[in-house]
């Protein structure tokens, strides 16, 4: 199965993703390297051949719709991760809360079920391999504070603060 991958540029630093044939996300982030990526895929969704692509079509767009305002533009794009049903639902989960609005991971865990799973709600941010389409940059520690992001605070303070001034 031959997979593609393009980075764009974005106020954020350089976006990277990795979509199979059909446009799925297998994997994305604030990085202009694949490399980066690869690793968080999971065994199951892996591939061949890679190829890098100068756009990927509706994931490329919405990308750069993101960062340019609309927050809803990721909202469609399919995405492909695999993992313990536990997981499956959270991501499902974190794909429902809303940009601008700060939400705990206690307040995460709640939604996703089981209130008292905070350390596994923050498992799931943790081993989102799609970022951006799968939000984990909205969910925050109880006092506020950014807590953990595997593409730095800064990055994530940066979105948090994007969606804020643009809902």
């Amino acid at each position: 199965m031959v997979i593609k991958w393009s980075t764009v540029d974005t106020p954020a630093g350089p976006f990277c993703a990795v979509v199979d044939a059909d446009g799925v996300v297998l994997a994305s982030g604030w990085t202009a390297f694949t490399d980066d990526l690869l690793p968080q895929v999971a065994p199951s969704l892996m591939f061949e051949t890679l190829v890098e692509a100068a756009d990927l079509g509706p994931v490329t767009k919405a990308v750069v719709a993101y960062h340019e305002g609309d927050l809803e533009a990721i909202d469609d794009i399919p995405v492909s991760q695999s993992s313990g049903p536990y997981l499956q639902h959270a991501w499902k989960v974190l794909r429902t809360v809303e940009p601008g609005k700060l939400t705990s991971y206690a307040e995460f865990a709640a939604l996703t079920g089981k209130p008292r799973a905070v350390r596994a709600a923050a498992s799931a941010c943790s081993r989102n391999a799609v970022a951006l389409f799968v939000p984990c940059h909205r969910i925050v520690r109880s006092d506020g504070s950014v807590g953990e992001f595997r593409w730095g605070p800064d990055r994530k303070k940066w979105l948090l603060h994007h969606e804020r001034t643009n809902t």
